[in-house]
């Protein structure tokens, strides 16, 4: 293991709204404060071209927009942002050592706040259509859709507003659910029923994605009837639900059954001086609004912690 370059109070290790809310907190107790993101601040919810119940917009605001500002609170106060990939937490004395592919940093306290990941449907072609046809975001690659035909896989709120936002760009988006009915909360369900660029496949999984060099078909089957078909289209967004991301911490930390991290009512785990926050711990709602909350609570149980 290589000497950390350098040494921090609080190691943030997630840039959604649970990390970005823990270090507007944590800065802001002049906590010297590190935030490591593998990816795009924000996390999975700059996905979302609208986000309607977060507590005083009332026109809503895009989750682009909304975690952007949070990152920019939160370097106002002093903290600084790494773009690395954590692959893991060793223990040294008080401190917590924590490997990136950008270097290894020492802290007094970490908060683990690195969300949650897609869940792939695991069919034939999934994998080698991925960037070809098969997406994960409809915000980042919908306009690559413009007039053609798209299906979503899911039934969840994310999915159906994913199918929502593709109809500003697909002449038809079709969703694939493989229940009788949708998870999604009723407005969401109400908003896709009534626009008449959104057709349903209920009681109906995708078996293999099928294309030459980029999707042209894809291959259902009803569940009802076991009747398969093929089913034309330019594009599959897969939306099927997520998994927390904890693959590094397996050996650290305890988790649930579902690998999300078990936390008292400080959001401490089982390793005195690490605390989770937002989706990547075990009891999470999945809400933007929770997920702040979390942040909040970590930061500030963290610096009690760093305090004695």
């Amino acid at each position: 293991m290589n000497n950390p370059q350098k040494k921090y109070d609080i190691v943030i290790i997630g840039g959604g709204p649970a990390g970005l809310t823990a270090g507007i907190y944590a800065a802001r107790s002049r906590q010297s404060t590190l935030l490591i993101e593998k990816g795009a601040i924000g996390g999975q919810i700059i996905n979302a071209a609208m986000v309607e119940n977060y507590p005083g917009y009332t026109d809503g605001i895009s989750g682009i927009d909304l975690t952007g500002a949070m990152h920019k609170q939160a370097t106002k106060f002093g903290m600084e942002t790494l773009y690395a990939e954590v692959t893991g937490i060793t223990i040294s004395g008080d401190l917590k050592i924590v490997r990136t592919s950008g270097g290894d940093f020492a802290a007094a306290a970490v908060i683990l706040a690195g969300g949650s990941e897609r869940q792939k449907l695991g069919v034939s072609g999934e994998a080698a259509f991925t960037g070809r046809g098969v997406s994960y975001c409809a915000t980042c690659d919908g306009a690559f859709f413009r007039d053609k035909e798209v299906a979503v896989v899911g039934g969840g709120n994310a999915a159906i507003t994913e199918a929502i936002e593709l109809t500003r760009f697909a002449s038809r988006v079709t969703v694939i659910h493989r229940r009788n009915e949708l998870r999604a909360t009723k407005i969401v369900q109400e908003k896709a029923f009534a626009d008449p660029k959104i057709k349903f496949l209920l009681e109906t999984v995708v078996e293999e994605i099928l294309g030459n060099n980029s999707v042209d078909r894809i291959k259902i089957r009803d569940l009802k009837s076991g009747q398969v078909s093929l089913l034309k289209l330019s594009g599959v967004f897969v939306n099927v639900g997520s998994q927390p991301a904890t693959g590094y911490l397996k050996d650290l930390v305890k988790l649930d059954n579902n690998g999300a991290i078990i936390v008292d009512e400080r959001l401490e785990t089982s390793v005195p001086g690490i605390f989770a926050a937002g989706d990547i711990r075990s009891g999470s709602i999945r809400q933007v609004i929770s997920a702040a909350g979390d942040g909040a609570m970590a930061a500030v149980n963290a610096g009690k912690y760093i305090s004695g």
